[in-house]
């Protein structure tokens, strides 16, 4: 009788039992109810915790990644928080498009603002924030596109962007780059954003709360490092483009996320475009900074920046810039141009102007392949109306922000060249840009523009150094700001128009 009894009893405490141990393992119980067992083991587990997982569920299940201590990490409460995060980024952004349309709203007044204020003023700022000296500038005038738009964003973007910038890579590729040539920029912008005062206010340690993401690496110094003079085979920089993504992809959540729509590099050097080939979604999807902004070499400007080209010799612009002649000092030539017969463009400038300068009628055009010894280039830029700004193998010249530096009127001959700040400056309230075809009629072109309509330009030139300039700290509204408002409106996906 009690073995009839026991068995009768055994048998359906056996059934229950094997029905509670399936309902385990379909409620994803199991490996708790193993990972406690193990815990008040001595032994441990007799196979390795990343085998158990691949066996009852798969490599890559969605809801569990069993760590070498058995801890488990529930992936889906893991992306609930991301995705809480992400959502607390987008209302950020969303926030600051609501500020500026709303500014765009009140704008009704911009030709009016236009009209009475030529000049943008600077009041006090006691708020302890971002300061310029102690002066807090508010832009006016004819250069802006919409100076009260472009204040709003401004705002907007000193409140709230923060960059994560990747640690990956070693030096000196990353985290370093030129800050003494023709392409310091790339080099002092790393700079700024690693190691500034100013720049770390943007930088966040936390990537969860960053609005983009900044490869740091510097194609200048690719070239330097791994590329072969004269073999004119860019793989190695494409290469080195394609692994960082590809270390950063594995070991990050966040270009995942977005095929790396919210990433961007930044690169001075020409062969920068095609560096960034390296990786499709990057090239094709990310925010590429470049100097090389040529929209017939893929340059894209609604997801593009164009980057202003800024020469500083020993690291810093020449003294002679520093102080450009007042306006009551005449200016003894109409144009000049000096610099090597490269490019598409330049041939056509010095076969027309070239060695024309001895003649009487033509002295008010000074155009040179290279100066003469004993002629200095700084003063022929201070001593001309107009400065000539061709482009060469590349669309973007040094010779641009020299200009500016010296009050000098740009003349900027390009095909396919977006000009940097363009989101936010009117180009035309400032330079002259002419067409290829009217380079035989260079003279006559620039003798028609109206005195009135040239002491104007100048203004606009002088209103506009302080956009171009990079300063050491970083000052509000200059280059190392420009170049973050710019890449602050691709994030916030808005026109200041």
């Amino acid at each position: 009788m009690n073995i009839r009894c026991s068995f009768f009893f055994a048998a359906p405490l056996s059934l229950l039992a094997f029905f509670f141990l399936i309902l385990l393992i379909l409620h994803g119980h199991f490996f708790q109810f193993v990972t406690t067992f193990s815990a008040a083991s001595t032994t441990g587990f007799s196979v390795p915790t990343d085998r158990l997982r691949t066996k009852f569920f798969g490599e890559n299940h969605p809801h569990f990644a069993v760590g070498a201590t058995g801890v488990i990490h529930q992936k889906n409460t893991a992306e609930r928080t991301a995705t809480r995060r992400v959502r607390k980024v987008e209302e950020e952004l969303a926030g600051a498009r609501a500020s500026i349309r709303k500014a765009a709203a009140a704008a009704s007044d911009e030709d009016i603002e236009r009209s009475n204020c030529t000049f943008a003023t600077t009041v006090g700022n006691g708020d302890g924030g971002f300061d310029d000296g102690g002066d807090h500038y508010i832009p006016a005038g004819d250069v802006y596109r919409n100076s009260r738009l472009f204040y709003r964003s401004y705002l907007e973007m000193e409140k709230m962007l923060k960059i994560y910038v990747y640690e990956d890579g070693e030096l000196p590729i990353t985290h370093d780059g030129p800050c003494k040539d023709i392409y310091s920029i790339e080099g002092r912008f790393i700079q700024e954003l690693e190691h500034g005062v100013r720049g770390g206010k943007f930088r966040t340690q936390d990537p969860n709360l960053a609005h983009v993401y900044f490869f740091p690496f510097s194609v200048t110094w690719m070239v330097k490092y791994l590329y072969t003079p004269l073999s004119y085979n860019l793989t190695p920089l494409k290469q080195f483009v394609s692994d960082y993504v590809r270390v950063v992809s594995t070991k990050y959540p966040f270009w995942n996320r977005t095929l790396g729509a919210d990433h961007f590099m930044l690169a001075c050097h020409d062969w920068a475009p095609h560096a960034s080939k390296g990786n499709p979604s990057l090239y094709h999807n990310s925010i590429r900074v470049l100097c090389n902004a040529n929209t017939s070499e893929g340059f894209k400007p609604r997801k593009d920046v164009s980057l202003p080209e800024i020469h500083l010799y020993g690291g810093e612009v020449s003294p002679k810039l520093l102080s450009p002649p007042k306006d009551n000092t005449p200016r003894s030539y109409l144009a000049f141009f000096a610099g090597g017969e490269h490019g598409p463009i330049r041939p056509i400038l010095l076969h027309h102007w070239k060695n024309l300068n001895n003649n009487n009628d033509d002295d008010l055009i000074r155009v040179y392949e290279y100066l003469p010894k004993g002629m200095d280039y700084y003063s022929f830029l201070l001593n001309s109306k107009f400065c000539l700004c061709p482009s060469g193998h590349e669309v973007a010249s040094p010779r641009i922000v020299e200009s500016i530096y010296a009050e000098c009127v740009p003349v900027i001959i390009s095909e396919g060249y977006v000009l940097p700040f363009s989101d936010v400056l009117r180009w035309e309230a400032f330079s002259v840009q002419m067409d290829v075809s009217d380079i035989p009629r260079l003279k006559d072109v620039l003798s028609a523009i109206p005195e009135e309509r040239y002491w104007k330009l100048k203004e606009g030139v002088r209103a506009v150094r302080r956009h171009f300039t990079l300063n050491q700290p970083a000052k509000r509204y200059d280059a190392f700001h420009m170049i973050l408002h710019s890449i602050w409106l691709r994030r916030l996906n808005i026109e200041l128009n």
